[in-house]
């Protein structure tokens, strides 16, 4: 009885001796992103669900512009179960279709980058001038995150 539990603990211990925390990092653009992307000018998104999610109401007297999220689809359907991971829970959020991004946006994006920031940069600017904070954008997400 000894040697069995002797080898389950030495088992154990070898296998989790292999697991090696391997960390990502994937930004906007390249194919496994997912996280709050930053429309150009002129783009049009094509949306899973042409209506906004909220799962939580914005706080009192703060008017916030919707997001635009590429998420995994499964997340799309529990979406309440995982718009803390995002940021998101007191926002309007679209999600964005999985073959927009990686044929239209992601090609897009990587031929013209400073077309994405300066969009950015110009809502930031209106934010400043309507009196209203400037926020962080974006997820970092285990899977990827913005280039904020």
């Amino acid at each position: 009885m000894k040697t069995i539990a002797l080898a389950a603990v030495l088992a154990t211990a070898s296998l989790s001796a292999l697991a090696v925390d391997v960390g990502v990092s994937v930004n906007i653009g390249q194919p496994g992103f997912y996280g709050q992307i930053n429309l150009g000018s002129n783009m049009v998104p094509q949306l899973v669900l042409p209506q906004p999610i909220l799962i939580a109401p914005p706080p009192p007297n703060v008017v916030l512009a919707p997001l635009y999220l590429r998420v995994p689809l499964a997340y799309t359907k529990e979406w309440h179960n995982h718009c803390g991971e995002y940021n998101a829970c007191g926002r309007q959020v679209y999600f964005v279709r999985d073959d927009w991004y990686e044929h239209e946006y992601a090609p897009r994006y990587r031929s013209h980058p400073e077309e994405f920031h300066e969009h950015r940069h110009e809502r930031r600017e209106e934010r400043r001038e309507h009196g209203g904070k400037e926020k962080g954008h974006g997820r970092k997400h285990g899977r990827g995150h913005d280039d904020d």
